[in-house]
């Protein structure tokens, strides 16, 4: 890691870790909110932005794993037990979501998870017996640390905060290795990936395991944040809003999910002054920003960075065109 992004990071944590100090309890309940969904939408990220694959199923593994660990709490079980076995059980459900990838492409693809999310919501609001049903499940606890109180909501902030370093930190250390190439080469070109010795097949599978695991950590997360989950929660609507934080943010740069998210889930609180009107403020500022930034927030360098090196290279052109053109008149002049 280079010394300005170490020191870019550090600047970074430090403002994360002070700011639940100077904010109240909703406050709080925001910050936290976001970098659960920082840590589902790094997942999609995966998926979508470096795995190049389309999916509209993340809300489905996000509320599997909600479930998982309320369950596991409501029969005195461990959350430290339950977070895992709700990821795994994400990682063996998106392995088999990523079947239908190796078949179809594109909008196809988007079809069949999108029809993935609806079977699991129906799953989650038919069977009460182990989900509540459309009364969902209340009173999920929150987990118990040594002797750490994380009732308090800014105890259970920092929790996150670290899960979530982790979780990063995992992501990072999978795209620089020879795994994240891989999965770059299988968004750019599959066939010319194929023929360099890439397993297909094995890449686009893994890349919606580890995308379902990472939404399966966030939703157990979430459970317990909120302490009351049901179906609602975990629609396709929901699944369509968390591919929308990866777009705006920008999909392929790993932190694109922390500005989409930020869009996603801060920016709708922020523009609530504006009461019955903050829903259309919010979808025409995302559809303006979709329009001027189709690769998202965090492209906003490379945009300018390409617009400097065209103009270097117009301004190049017109000085050897002038010179040519001097030396055309000179040799004229001679003659």
């Amino acid at each position: 890691m280079k010394l300005k992004t170490l020191l870019i990071f550090i600047a970074v944590l430090v403002v994360l870790i002070l700011t639940p100090f100077y904010l109240k309890t909703y406050g709080v309940h925001l910050l936290t909110t976001w970098l659960i969904f920082i840590i589902a939408t790094m997942g999609l990220n995966l998926t979508i932005g470096y795995a190049g694959q389309k999916s509209l199923g993340q809300a489905a593994f996000f509320g599997i794993g909600a479930y998982t660990v309320a369950i596991f709490l409501k029969l005195g079980l461990s959350f430290w037990i339950g977070l895992p076995v709700g990821a795994l059980i994400c990682f063996f459900a998106g392995v088999l979501l990523g079947f239908p990838a190796l078949r179809v492409q594109t909008i196809y693809l988007a079809f069949a998870t999108l029809g993935f999310n609806t079977a699991v919501w129906l799953i989650m609001r038919n069977e009460e017996w182990l989900t509540g049903g459309t009364f969902g499940m209340n009173n999920v606890p929150r987990p118990t640390l040594l002797d750490f109180n994380l009732d308090n909501n800014r105890n259970y902030y920092f929790i996150v905060l670290a899960v979530t370093l982790v979780m990063g930190l995992l992501l990072w250390g999978l795209i620089k290795s020879p795994w994240g190439k891989s999965f770059t080469a299988l968004r750019d070109n599959p066939i010319r990936a194929e023929s360099l010795g890439i397993h297909v097949r094995n890449y686009t599978l893994m890349s919606f395991a580890i995308g379902a695991g990472y939404a399966g950590i966030a939703g157990g997360l979430y459970a317990s944040l909120v302490q009351f989950i049901d179906p609602s929660l975990f629609t396709v609507g929901s699944s369509i809003m968390m591919y929308l934080m990866v777009v705006v943010g920008g999909p392929g740069y790993f932190l694109g999910p922390l500005l989409g998210s930020a869009v996603g889930v801060v920016l709708p609180e922020w523009l609530r002054f504006a009461q019955a009107w903050y829903l259309f403020i919010f979808g025409t500022a995302v559809i303006l920003l979709m329009i001027w930034l189709p690769d998202g927030l965090l492209s906003i360098p490379e945009r300018i960075r390409a617009r400097k090196l065209a103009k270097e290279a117009s301004d190049a052109r017109a000085r050897d065109a002038k010179r040519m053109q001097e030396q055309t008149t000179n040799g004229e002049a001679t003659a």
